[in-house]
């Protein structure tokens, strides 16, 4: 059963926390203590009371349970020892796995995806993140044909060759989720169109895109509301923001950028995720500008770095493999590295060449000046396309549009006038009349 908002701590669920890690001779690519803490934020930020926590380590896997026979024996007497509700298992476990698992520890087996999803479907509250979680978890319990955490009890057999009452439940479910996922993701293709005409009319209003990307709990949210005075929720706990948002920030030279706050990414992020949050994703790659706000003083600082590479990867391959727009680098929270450490992590960053890392503390504002100067001189630098209507007798304006850039559309009215895309350097978009700016939805009536 799901738990909600407000709920009291001694009203919390009880759960056990379980990180597998099954024998190999590679080493694992996380370090199993800070990977089994994460796991265990995970669960307290579903107002879980952990109990016990630990990793637990398997000769082999198990296709019937994931655990051997006697770890799952050794955990029913734990979790009876602790009344826990609710077994944590830190891995993916296919839906055989989950229902035996189940039905030997009599208890709500929840694995990282399921977890995850859970996290997503309490925090979402605009109309369009309640929609891509419900089309995520659809997609999570068709193979499983249960409510990931509701009516449990499902299948009854019947007799013989006949068909029980279970298994006409199962079909019911079935065709209920297929129809749902279908209407779902008809809505949610009205709402890509919606976003994309919205950020096609704020491109043409020449605002560059700057986008807040990185792990999750790095910091992006009050990072957001140091730099926008804003007041997005941001706590120290997996996924505090789910839904964009996006304000317009004056830089120190006076011109203006819009910048969104976006959804963290974590390890082993589910591919449901990605795929239903295609339409808030898609400001990923339309963007002028990424910031990747790391969390430097985290001991795998690296290893999450890697993992939000890997999903804008993901992302950008489900884009018809658009590449990447530029990206700056910030280290949050650099206040908690002391002085020999955070001399030694540029160092070895200036070595490494590319683009030098901003420093910047959300807490007490440190380097947010100078981050705030390098988004202005990348967001006004990249190129961009902006739709305009000349007069024809105005030679000197499109002169001047393609001696700075790169005319990639030109037709001719009915009205005479002449409609222009073109690409300029967001510093030249930026000088251009706003007069001359075409909306799309003056470009669809013409």
């Amino acid at each position: 059963m799901r738990t909600e908002p407000g709920v009291r701590r001694d009203e919390r669920q009880t759960a056990i926390v379980v990180l597998p890690l099954a024998a190999s001779g590679a080493p694992p690519a996380r370090d199993p203590d800070l990977r089994l803490e994460e796991a265990k934020g995970l669960a307290e930020a579903l107002d879980l009371a952990v109990a016990d926590a630990a990793v637990v380590r398997l000769r082999a896997l198990n296709p019937a349970t994931y655990l051997g026979e006697g770890r799952v024996a050794a955990l029913k007497e734990q979790a009876g020892a602790a009344s826990a509700d609710v077994i944590v298992i830190d891995a993916a476990l296919s839906p055989v796995q989950q229902r035996n698992l189940e039905n030997a520890l009599a208890a709500k087996v929840v694995d990282r995806t399921g977890l995850i999803l859970e996290i997503f479907a309490r925090r979402a509250r605009t109309r369009e993140g309640r929609l891509q979680v419900e089309l995520a978890r659809l997609a999570y319990e068709r193979s499983r044909l249960v409510r990931t955490w509701t009516h449990l009890e499902r299948q009854r057999g019947g007799l013989g060759k006949t068909g029980g009452p279970g298994e006409t439940q199962i079909e019911l479910d079935r065709r209920q989720i297929a129809a749902r996922i279908i209407r779902l993701k008809r809505e949610l293709e009205d709402v890509r169109r919606t976003r994309a005409l919205q950020r096609r009319a704020r491109a043409r209003a020449g605002y560059p895109a700057v986008v807040l990307v990185g792990y999750t709990n790095a910091g992006k949210s009050s990072l957001f509301n140091r730099i926008s005075s804003a007041d997005v929720l941001a706590k120290d706990m997996p996924f505090a923001t789910l839904d964009p948002t996006a304000r317009l920030i004056a830089l120190p030279s006076g011109r203006t950028v819009i910048v969104a706050d976006t959804v963290g990414f974590i390890t082993d992020l589910p591919t449901e995720l990605i795929a239903a949050f295609r339409a808030t994703l898609e400001a990923v790659m339309e963007a002028d500008l990424l910031v990747h706000v790391r969390d430097i003083a985290h001991p795998e600082t690296e290893a999450q770095r890697a993992d939000v590479l890997a999903v804008l990867a993901q992302v950008a391959a489900e884009s018809g493999g658009r590449a990447l727009p530029p990206m700056l680098e910030a280290w949050n929270k650099i206040d908690r590295l002391d002085p020999e450490r955070r001399a030694g992590r540029l160092a070895r960053a200036a070595k490494q060449g590319g683009e030098t890392p901003l420093p910047v503390s959300a807490l007490t504002g440190e380097g947010v000046d100078a981050l705030l100067d390098a988004v202005d001189r990348a967001a006004f630098g990249a190129a961009r396309l902006v739709d305009l209507i000349l007069d024809p007798a105005d030679g000197k304006t499109r002169a001047w549009i393609a001696a700075r850039g790169r005319i990639t559309d030109e037709r001719v009215l009915a009205d005479g006038r002449i409609a222009l895309t073109a690409e300029l350097a967001g510093d030249d978009a930026a000088r251009l009349d706003p007069a001359l700016i075409a909306s799309p939805e003056t470009l669809a009536a013409e």
